[in-house]
């Protein structure tokens, strides 16, 4: 029997990471055991990383299966006749203790050809950020293939990187094929297409328990590189309270920025599910039939199926993506 759709939240999928800290138990509040949790996988639909319903009739059920039973009134028709069974975005929320490694993503065509994947195109907004860290996107001078190889064989990468000193409330947009990594001290949400392709190449010479160090990609990085990537990665955007403020819009995503201070109506015209993460404070969502309540470092799916609800607050701060 189909059960009527309603806004759906999973249980989150928690990643043990070298370089992961406390900040998603601390701050967040993910209740686990582990001594480093790195990310939050909120929404997934990675191969083996599947979420799990966590609300409502539908508890227990996997995001895979809602797919294959509700189809386009779970995702919109625009999306289910491009994706099918497979959900298009990966929702997570980071916490780097320590500096992550310079990495870059495969594009669509690099990445279904050699991974059998999408590409990686993401977005971060930066929750909290301790003194001085900082993120690196980009690099810090016009760049070529052999002047990046020259920096990379004779260790002194770091030298033409983009290093941005970060607060609360700053925003990138990382397309493929731009090096990026993020710095000790932040924690961030993440929005990006459904990969977990990322190419490695330097890692701080650090090793794990084992002395072992981790390993580098660099040979698949060089023609996944964009070198000729204009410097436009700071996402600027309003943050006009009680409206959906636009911060990047692509091919993969919209997402938006909504400060709430009182009940608002939405209409989804968007023939697309539409995700809310909460970045600060507490909301409820109602719709004809039930009403859902998201706090800080919640994430919540709204199906494409229901198209008017209500979303009330005095102060919370959200991320509203859809496709």
């Amino acid at each position: 029997m189909k059960v009527n759709l309603y806004p759906i939240k999973f249980q989150p999928i928690l990643k043990n990471k070298i370089w992961g800290g406390k900040k998603l138990k601390t701050i967040l509040n993910k209740n686990s055991n582990m001594s480093n949790i790195g990310e939050s996988w909120e929404i997934s639909d990675v191969e083996g990383d599947t979420s799990i319903v966590a609300n409502g009739d539908l508890e227990n059920q996997s995001l895979k299966h809602l797919l294959s039973s509700y189809k386009e009134a779970l995702v919109g028709k625009k999306n289910y006749k491009q994706f099918g069974n497979a959900f298009p975005l990966l929702i997570k929320f980071i916490d780097a203790k320590e500096d992550l490694s310079i990495q870059l993503h495969p594009n669509d065509e690099i990445a279904a050809k050699r991974h059998n994947s999408f590409g990686k195109t993401e977005m971060w907004y930066v929750m909290q950020a301790d003194p001085n860290s900082n993120l690196m996107v980009g690099f810090n001078q016009e760049m070529t293939s052999e002047k990046y190889l020259k920096h990379l064989h004779n260790n002194t990468l770091t030298e033409i990187l983009n290093f941005d000193k970060v607060k609360t409330g700053d925003a990138y947009f990382i397309e493929v094929g731009r090096v990026h990594s993020i710095g000790a001290g932040v924690l961030l949400a993440e929005i990006q297409q459904t990969s977990d392709i990322t190419y490695r190449v330097y890692d701080w010479d650090r090793v794990d328990e084992n002395g072992n160090k981790r390993e580098l990609h660099n040979d698949l990085a060089m023609d996944a590189f964009n070198f000729n990537m204009p410097n436009n990665f700071r996402i600027n955007y309003n943050k006009t309270a009680n409206t959906s403020n636009k911060m990047v819009t692509c091919p993969y995503f919209t997402t938006n920025y909504l400060e709430l201070t009182q009940t608002i109506k939405k209409k989804n015209n968007y023939d697309s599910f539409i995700i809310y993460v909460c970045l600060e404070g507490e909301v409820s969502f109602k719709t004809q039939t039930t009403t859902e309540n998201l706090v800080q470092g919640e994430t919540l799916l709204m199906p494409a199926t229901i198209e008017l609800f209500e979303i009330s607050s005095k102060g919370a701060k959200l991320l509203e993506v859809y496709v």
